[in-house]
């Protein structure tokens, strides 16, 4: 079990985008959340087998249809076994 940190950058907020993250993360049987910053990035926390983990963050750069994904900031995290369990979800 593996945790990833992402912040993703361009036109993510307004789009459907932290939906559409949630979808493909319950798909690949991901936990964790995504959730909009202030400045109009979103966060992502992946936390699940290094596959499906590596498989969702190169997904980030697709995203919903009407996004535009200019960056994908990834950074390791510590494992959180109540975040793992939690399933994945949208703040």
């Amino acid at each position: 079990m593996i945790c990833k940190k992402c912040l993703v950058s361009g036109r993510v907020q307004g789009v459907f985008y932290r939906h559409t993250a949630a979808r493909r993360a319950q798909e690949l049987g991901v936990s964790g959340y995504a959730h909009n910053l202030a400045d109009g990035r979103v966060e992502v926390l992946a936390c699940g087998e290094d596959a499906a983990v590596s498989a969702f963050v190169k997904w980030l750069w697709i995203g919903s249809s009407g996004c535009r994904v200019t960056a994908v900031e990834v950074t390791d995290a510590a494992v959180d076994a109540l975040q793992a369990s939690a399933g994945f979800h949208t703040k």
